[in-house]
């Protein structure tokens, strides 16, 4: 692939890399597979790339890739998460460091999530990120009215996790 694309994907990657943070918090219990992961999204996001076409923001687009990924391999394998080798791609993306104590308030709600199937736990995270219904619409690939109608039945199902 030509440099500028790849410039252009590592840009906004590195923009967006605590979606991808976010989303490997979500799926994962050690920090990991937490990495192994966001390796994992990564390249598929590095694949995927070339056929973004911009019709939606990159962010968009980000979480449903990311979210796909996670999910896909969640399924696959609730222990490990089997990942490709990272050194085969040419680029490098400077790393932040993700802070788990930034979000210890959220302790207690990552832990209730993580009780939810894997399409809810994906509508709380979009939720949380103040998508709006038509993003998180677009993003999981259902009506507008079906991710309100879902959302509402998390949040009850959710207050019952968290307030037995």
């Amino acid at each position: 692939m030509n440099k500028e694309l790849e410039h252009s994907f590592v840009t906004q990657l590195e923009e967006n890399q605590n979606i991808v943070h976010k989303i490997c918090r979500l799926y994962t219990n050690n920090s990991d597979a937490h990495n192994d992961l966001f390796q994992e999204i990564t390249i598929q996001l590095w694949k995927a790339f070339p056929k973004f076409r911009g019709d939606s923001k990159f962010s968009t687009w980000m979480y449903r890739v990311a979210l796909n990924t996670a999910i896909t391999l969640y399924r696959k394998s609730k222990r490990r998460v089997r990942t490709q080798d990272f050194e085969s791609v040419s680029f490098k993306i400077k790393s932040v460091d993700y802070d788990d104590t930034v979000e210890e308030q959220l302790k207690l709600m990552y832990s209730a999530v993580k009780n939810l199937n894997d399409i809810d736990k994906a509508l709380v995270f979009l939720y949380l990120e103040d998508k709006s219904y038509r993003e998180i619409s677009e993003t999981l690939g259902i009506s507008e009215v079906n991710s309100r109608v879902k959302m509402n039945r998390i949040k009850k199902k959710l207050r019952t996790i968290l307030n037995p």
